[in-house]
């Protein structure tokens, strides 16, 4: 008898809906403490879910929940290049979500 697996359903750190792991955007910090997006969804380390909403995203660093959920204290500089690399994986599949 075939197994049915379950959809892995996570919570978005910026507006705290519940969505399907592949829709949502993970940003993970590393064992080395680096920060960044992971496209595959696999990366080593802490993760935070985000919607693919430029919205929500603001709004999980305003709010300071991206700093908790991933229990890191962001700099500027490391806030300017997630927002770059955000847009940039927006930009490169607008039609779909992460391009997965």
């Amino acid at each position: 008898m075939t197994r049915v697996r379950s959809t892995p359903i996570r919570t978005c750190v910026g507006c705290r809906q519940t969505s399907d792991k592949r829709t949502l955007v993970r940003i993970v910090r590393t064992p080395e403490g680096d920060v960044h997006l992971d496209s595959s969804g696999k990366a080593n380390g802490r993760g935070a879910y985000v919607c693919v909403e430029r919205d929500c995203f603001d709004a999980s660093l305003a709010k300071g929940r991206l700093n908790a959920a991933l229990r890191v204290n962001l700099k500027e500089d490391d806030v300017d290049r997630l927002r770059r690399e955000f847009d940039t994986l927006r930009a490169a599949a607008p039609g779909s979500q992460q391009g997965r």
